[in-house]
C-alpha cells in the first residue's frame, strides 16, 4: 500500500502527527519492495527525504538506516552510491562528509563481492582489488568489519592466486585489527578461510601466516573475539592433521578450556568431536576434565545447564569406562540440584546416556542410585526418582523396570505428600506399556484403585486417568 502523497510532500502527513517521520516510513516500505524499479526510484528521492529530515537526522538516522538495510542488486547499490555522492550539503557540509564516505565504502565492499564473481580472473586485479585493498585498511572500522564479514565470499570470488598474494596478508591484518568487532568477524572466518586455501600450499600458509595470529587471539582481551575463535578453532585440527594438532593446537584448546568466559569454554567442548577424530580422546581427556568439572559446578545455573546438554555427546566421545570413572558422579549430583530446570535436564540426560551405553550399564551404575533417592527426606528428591523412572523405563526395558523400578514406585504410593502420590499415578501410567499384563493386573491395578479413592482431588484424578489409559477399569 503506497499513499498518494509521495515522500516529497511530507506536509500531507501533518494529520498523522509527526510529519518528519512520514518520508522515512514510506522509504522503508519502498526499499523493501519486491520490485527493483520501485527501489531504484525511491533511492532517487533520497535527497528530498534528507532535506525534509534536516542535517542532524540525515546523519544519525537516514544514513545508518541505508547502510544497514540495503543488501541489494548491484544496480540499486550503484544508484545509492551515486546519490550519496551528492549528499555533502545534506549531511551538514564538508566537515561531516566522513559519515557519507563510510556509507559509500561499506556499499563498495558489498559491490566488490558481487562484481568479483562476475568478472574474468584477469580483470579482477585491475578492477576489484584496488577497492578491496583500500577497504581492508579503511580508517572506518565498519568498513574493515564488512570486509572481514564477507571474507569467505571474497576468497571464493577472487580465486586461489589472489587469495595467496593478497587475501592472506589482508586476513592477517584483520585478525590483528585494533577494533574487537573486526577481530571477532575475522576470527569467525578462520576455519572457512583455511579450508578454502589451495591445497598445495595450505599447511605452510596456515602454519606460517595464520596460526601465529590465532595464537594471539586465544588470549585476546575481548571475550567476543575469544568466543568467535573458540567456535571454529577446533575445525583446524582436521585441516592440519594429528601431529600439528597435538603440538600446536592442543595447547590453544586447553588455554580456551580454562578461559574465564564460560562461552569460550562451551564453544570448545561442543566442538570436541572433530579433534577426537584427529587425535583420539586420551590425549584430550587429562587436560579436559578439570575444565568440565568446573563448568558442571559453576555458580550460574545456565552454565551448568549447557554442560548437561553436552554430556551425552561427551559421553559418546569419552567412552564408558572413562565416563564412569570421572563423570558419572556429576550426572548424579545434578539430579538433586536446587534449580528445577537442572534436575529436569539431568533426568533427560540420564535417558540419553542409557540409550548410548545400554540397559546393563544402567542397571549397574544408574538405577541403584536413582532408586536410592526414593527414601530421601526431601520430597522433591523423591519426586526426582519418579521422573527418572518415567524417563528410563523404556530404555531399560521390561525386566529391569518390572524387577527393580516397579516395586519402588508402588511403595511410594503410600507417601505422606500428595504431590508424590499423584506423581506415582502418572508414573504408573507412563511405565505401564513397558510392563507385562500380569504385573499390570496383579500389582499396578490394586495400587491405582487405592489411589483413585485418595482423599486428595489431584491424586484421584491422575489415578483415574491412569486406569483408563492403561485399560484397567
Amino acid at each position: 500500500f503506497h499513499p498518494a502523497a509521495g515522500p516529497s510532500e511530507p506536509k500531507m502527513a501533518g494529520a498523522d502527527g509527526d510529519d518528519s517521520l512520514y518520508p522515512i516510513a514510506v522509504l522503508i516500505d519502498e526499499l523493501r519492495n519486491e520490485d527493483v524499479q520501485l527501489r531504484l526510484n525511491s533511492i532517487k528521492k533520497l535527497s528530498t527525504i534528507a532535506l525534509a529530515l534536516g542535517v542532524e537526522r540525515t546523519r544519525t538516522e537516514l544514513l545508518p538506516f541505508l547502510t544497514d538495510t540495503i543488501y541489494d542488486e548491484d544496480e540499486v547499490l550503484l544508484a545509492l552510491a551515486e546519490q550519496l555522492g551528492n549528499f555533502t550539503m545534506l549531511v551538514g557540509g564538508p566537515e561531516y562528509v566522513h559519515c557519507l564516505l563510510d556509507s559509500v565504502r561499506l556499499l563498495a565492499v558489498e559491490a566488490c563481492v558481487s562484481i568479483a564473481t562476475l568478472l574474468p580472473q584477469e580483470d579482477l586485479e585491475t578492477l576489484v582489488m584496488p577497492t578491496l585493498r583500500q577497504a581492508a585498511e579503511d580508517k572506518s572500522w565498519r568498513v574493515r568489519y564488512m570486509v572481514a564479514d564477507k571474507f569467505s565470499e571474497l576468497q571464493k570470488a577472487v580465486g586461489p592466486e589472489i587469495t595467496k598474494n593478497d587475501l592472506v596478508p589482508a586476513f592477517q591484518n584483520l585478525l590483528k585489527d585494533c577494533e574487537a568487532e573486526v577481530r571477532a568477524a575475522a576470527a569467525n572466518k578462520v576455519k572457512e578461510f583455511c579450508e578454502n586455501l589451495p591445497e598445495d600450499g595450505r599447511e605452510t600458509i596456515i602454519m606460517t601466516h595464520i596460526l601465529p595470529c590465532v595464537k594471539e587471539l586465544v588470549s585476546d582481551t575481548n571475550q567476543h573475539v575469544k568466543s568467535a575463535l573458540a567456535s571454529v578453532i577446533m575445525g583446524l585440527s582436521t585441516i592440519l592433521g594429528k601431529d600439528n594438532t597435538i603440538e600446536h593446537l592442543l595447547p590453544l584448546f586447553l588455554a580456551q578450556l580454562k578461559d574465564e568466559c564460560p562461552e569460550v569454554r562451551l564453544n570448545i567442548i561442543s566442538n570436541l568431536d572433530c579433534v577426537n577424530e584427529v587425535i583420539g580422546i586420551r590425549q584430550l581427556s587429562q587436560s579436559l576434565l578439570p575444565a568440565i568439572v568446573e563448568l558442571a559446578e559453576d555458580a550460574k545455573w545456565r552454565v551448568r545447564l549447557a554442560i548437561i546438554e553436552y554430556m551425552p555427546l561427551l559421553a559418546g566421545q569419552l567412552g564408558v569406562e572413562f565416563f564412569d570413572e570421572k563423570l558419572n558422579s556429576l550426572c548424579m549430583a545434578w539430579l538433586v540440584d536446587h534449580v528445577y530446570a537442572i534436575r529436569e535436564a539431568a533426568t533427560c540426560n540420564l535417558m540419553k546416556l542409557v540409550e548410548k551405553f545400554g540397559a546393563e550399564w544402567a542397571q549397574n551404575t544408574i538405577v541403584p542410585k536413582v532408586l536410592g533417592m526414593a527414601n530421601d527426606p526431601n520430597y522433591l528428591h523423591r519426586m526426582t526418582t519418579l521422573f527418572c523412572i518415567n524417563a528410563l523405563s523404556e530404555a531399560c526395558g521390561q525386566e529391569i523396570t518390572t524387577k527393580h523400578m516397579l516395586p519402588v514406585v508402588l511403595k511410594m504410593s503410600n507417601d505422606q505428600v500428595a504431590n508424590v502420590r499423584f506423581n506415582v499415578a502418572k508414573c504408573l501410567q507412563k511405565i505401564g506399556p513397558v510392563l507385562d499384563n500380569n504385573a499390570l493386573q496383579t500389582e499396578v491395578k490394586p495400587v491405582l484403585e487405592k489411589l483413585a479413592a485418595d482423599q486428595d482431588m489431584d491424586v484421584k484424578y491422575f489415578a483415574q486417568e491412569a486406569i483408563s489409559v492403561l485399560a484397567l477399569a
